[in-house]
């Protein structure tokens, strides 16, 4: 994990890239979040939030500062596009008793992010049960113009969809060298989105778990930089099947 200033001076610093999807502007920040220009809406996947204290709870004991951190990097992010609205596509919780084992900080720090603002949170398969304690609202799915937000690609959907769950990375050859890194995937229609919680990790697009979610001529992996975002076209991602 890197430590916290770095982390939240590179995510400040990120230029994002702007893409259109579904008729909608977004806006891919390299920090790993989108912005729907549309509504002003911050969209995220994957927080995990106490992943840490749910890995301790079965003896398995994780640095403890996961949550502070993850919710360092999106309040960074918050004050950087000030969004009229975030939302959570799912996993934002680690498990489904997570949201009741937040620190008094914590609550704090999700009070301060969501003032004035609206916040939805997307059940997922880590946290199906809606966190009610919390503002916001809770939604399965919501649908923003043309788009539908979830947090499990539905691969049988032939509309636009953005989810996450899969925690997709790409690897491409440089200079002789292979390089991984988180990426947004995208074919034009269903994009899935990079966890970005600090100890989630990530799935190479050329897993089968990917298998007929994108067309593979169209898909793009836009991978996470350091402060920009880089469009990889399918030919280049390693492992691809075409």
């Amino acid at each position: 994990m890197r430590s916290g200033l770095k982390t939240i001076k590179d995510t400040q610093a990120g230029r994002p890239l702007e893409i259109t999807f579904g008729g909608d502007a977004l806006l891919l920040d390299p920090a790993g979040i989108l912005i729907i220009k549309s509504i002003n809406a911050l969209v995220v996947a994957d927080l995990h939030l106490e992943k840490g204290s749910s890995f301790a709870r079965r003896g398995q004991f994780l640095p403890p500062y996961d949550t502070a951190a993850t919710l360092a990097r999106l309040t960074a992010l918050v004050d950087k596009y000030n969004p009229s609205i975030i939302i959570s596509l799912g996993d934002s919780f680690h498990d489904d008793e997570a949201s009741h084992r937040l620190s008094d900080s914590t609550l704090e720090t999700l009070q301060a992010m969501t003032h004035e603002r609206q916040m939805v949170w997307i059940t997922g398969n880590h946290d199906p049960s809606p966190p009610s304690h919390l503002p916001g609202q809770c939604f399965e799915e919501l649908a923003i113009g043309k788009i539908v937000l979830r947090h499990i690609p539905d691969i049988s959907y032939k509309g636009y969809e953005i989810s996450g769950h899969l925690h997709p990375c790409a690897q491409i050859q440089v200079r002789g060298k292979r390089v991984r890194r988180a990426c947004f995937a995208c074919d034009g229609a269903r994009m899935i989105m990079p966890s970005f919680g600090v100890l989630t990790g990530g799935l190479n697009l050329a897993n089968r778990a990917f298998g007929g979610l994108f067309h593979s001529a169209s898909l793009r992996a836009y991978m996470q930089g350091k402060d920009k975002i880089f469009p990889i076209s399918s030919e280049n991602i390693i492992g691809l099947r075409r």
